[in-house]
């Protein structure tokens, strides 16, 4: 059981967890692409289907190697004019995966009308978290003309009366991100603190992502995990599109295989750092990737382990004492 002595750290996770905190992710790798065959090029690239992406909607997609490893993730957000085709493609992806979605565009759009703009330092994200982040998203924004939150995950709308610079709110399973312009950043999060929101550390939401079974590219999955091991295949991909890399190795282990590997949740029975090996009666089954301290659950994990190592079972963990009970996930 947690320690009930209440921390900074527990302060910014209860709000989180029962207001609405403000996190500051603007390192996220951020581009864009343009062209009139920008929707068809990034579908053959990726796992999901995007040629139905109208404006206003988003779609969360993977891209792999010809043998079906993950290069990265990444959020797609279809821009333009209601009604019409996407006149842009904004591309929100963790840090560790830009150089990676970079090369992947420039290496394969040869020949497609499409054109790469980078956008990481001239956009900022801003993330509300919580229960109270479509109260706090409306004071802040929608008091103007007519506009309604966007509700389906990834979906979002753009705002421009806002004073400071636009803004495009966009849908998430915890709350909304707010996508501005670095130069607006400091108006924008001063309006959304105005509104109810606290900022809070990026350590406070990592808890929440690993209590909502929520993998992170770079930590929790890399270039040797295939989606479906990490319990991705339902978010990022479609099984029937049309042709794109890794596609063959995808839909076999999805209709014909299992995987050798699951990404489970783990109840520590004291702190560990993430990178600890974790064995099941003395057999390597994975490492520990994720590993932080609940002030609800206590310490807690994620790991990517084999399939033998089934929820229930109980694991060695790291060189010391401490052991780890695997768990479903997300945590209950």
């Amino acid at each position: 059981m947690a320690s009930t002595e209440t921390t900074p750290l527990a302060a910014e996770y209860e709000q989180l967890t029962e207001r609405c905190g403000l996190v500051d992710r603007s390192e996220r790798g951020k581009l864009a692409l343009t062209g009139e065959d920008a929707v068809e090029f990034l579908n053959g690239q990726v796992s999901n289907e995007l040629l139905d992406l109208r404006p206003g909607q988003g779609r969360y997609a993977v891209f792999l190697t010809h043998k079906g490893k993950m290069l990265g993730d990444l959020r797609v957000l279809a821009a333009g004019s209601p009604g019409e085709a996407p006149g842009e493609l904004l591309l929100d992806s963790e840090r560790a995966a830009l150089q990676g979605l970079f090369d992947m565009i420039r290496r394969f759009k040869v020949g497609y009308r499409v054109e790469l703009h980078k956008r990481t330092l001239e956009s900022s994200l801003l993330s509300l978290i919580g229960p109270a982040s479509a109260a706090v998203a409306e004071r802040a924004f929608l008091h103007g003309p007519s506009t309604t939150l966007p509700s389906s995950e990834h979906d979002h709308v753009a705002i421009d009366h806002v004073t400071g610079g636009a803004v495009r709110l966009i849908a998430t399973d915890v709350g909304f991100d707010v996508l501005c312009d670095s130069e607006a950043r400091e108006s924008i999060v001063a309006r959304l603190i105005d509104a109810g929101a606290v900022s809070v550390s990026e350590d406070a939401a990592e808890i929440v992502r690993v209590e909502s079974g929520r993998p992170r590219y770079g930590i929790d999955a890399d270039e040797s995990t295939i989606p479906q091991e990490a319990g991705l295949n339902e978010r990022t991909v479609s099984f029937t599109k049309g042709c794109y890399v890794g596609q063959e190795t995808v839909a076999r282990l999805h209709y014909r295989g299992k995987p050798n590997r699951h990404l489970r949740g783990l109840l520590l029975s004291e702190p560990v750092s993430a990178g600890a090996e974790l064995r099941l009666e003395q057999r390597p089954v994975g490492t520990l990737t994720s590993s932080v301290l609940s002030p609800v659950r206590g310490p807690i994990g994620l790991a990517l382990v084999r399939r033998e190592a089934e929820p229930g079972a109980t694991l060695a963990v790291g060189d010391g004492n401490a052991a780890a009970t695997v768990v479903e996930l997300p945590f209950q």
